[in-house]
């Protein structure tokens, strides 16, 4: 089995180079990553100038650009044969509800699925990062299912794993995107020329994390695995925007 593995924290972060030890153990893994942290920026392509690629010591190869470079480049000329799958992660912190929207980590494995991959996006739903080795051992688990029995159809799955022991983990859950609040104001203050700058706020808080999403699912210690598309087609709003028109 062959797995293309990205990330959105850089080729350097301990997530990435764990999940691609447990993965090189059932596959031939090959990692292509950016060169740095590139958090939040969602599904961007570079298009304004030329990318370099590079080869660290420990053979992971590393782009100045966004995840999604990282995947498309590698699917449409770096590799020599397509991967069987695409391996994203591991996120530090969870990506939730909206926060999908604005992942990396989802983006580099959405890149995967649309060009017809089964692709998973794993996060480890904390800050501090305290059992990556958990969410390693589920993202082998998942991969290890693909090879004995596939879908049936490309898929593209969101995962999200409690920082906790892998023993402590009470199963796996598919779950539901919930909901946040709107985030925090942007934080207003003042740089050292004394110009006026603006921190993005926080998120807001879980507000639709009832039992079915992948809120409730973490925080009640399961592995929270949504199945996510890509078809942005609002099916209920065309007769809607029809009769709209016809007025």
């Amino acid at each position: 089995m062959r797995i293309l593995l990205s990330n959105d924290d850089g080729y350097f972060s301990p997530g990435i180079e764990l999940l691609a030890a447990a993965l090189g153990e059932i596959a031939d893994v090959t990692v292509v990553a950016p060169e740095r942290d590139r958090s939040g920026a969602s599904n961007s392509l570079t298009l304004d100038r030329p990318l370099s690629l590079r080869r660290a010591g420990n053979g992971f190869f590393f782009v100045n650009g966004t995840r999604t470079d990282c995947v498309h480049m590698a699917l449409t000329g770096l590799l020599d044969h397509m991967p069987d799958i695409v391996v994203s992660g591991i996120n530090h912190g969870a990506n939730m509800g909206d926060d999908t929207i604005y992942s990396g980590t989802v983006a580099a494995a959405t890149e995967g699925y649309l060009f017809g991959l089964p692709s998973v996006a794993i996060s480890l739903a904390s800050k501090t990062a305290r059992h990556l080795d958990t969410a390693a051992a589920v993202a082998r688990d998942l991969v290890e299912r693909f090879a004995r029995s596939e879908l049936g159809e490309p898929a593209l799955l969101n995962v999200n794993v409690p920082d906790l022991p892998l023993d402590d983990l009470q199963g796996v859950l598919v779950t539901r995107l919930g909901k946040r609040h709107r985030a925090e104001p942007v934080i207003r203050t003042v740089n050292p020329r004394q110009e006026t700058v603006y921190w993005v706020g926080a998120a807001g808080e879980a507000q639709d994390a009832g039992d079915g999403t992948d809120f409730h699912a973490v925080a009640n210690r399961y592995v929270s695995l949504t199945p996510l598309q890509m078809d942005l087609t609002h099916g209920v709003h065309i007769p809607l925007v029809q009769r709209w028109l016809a007025t």
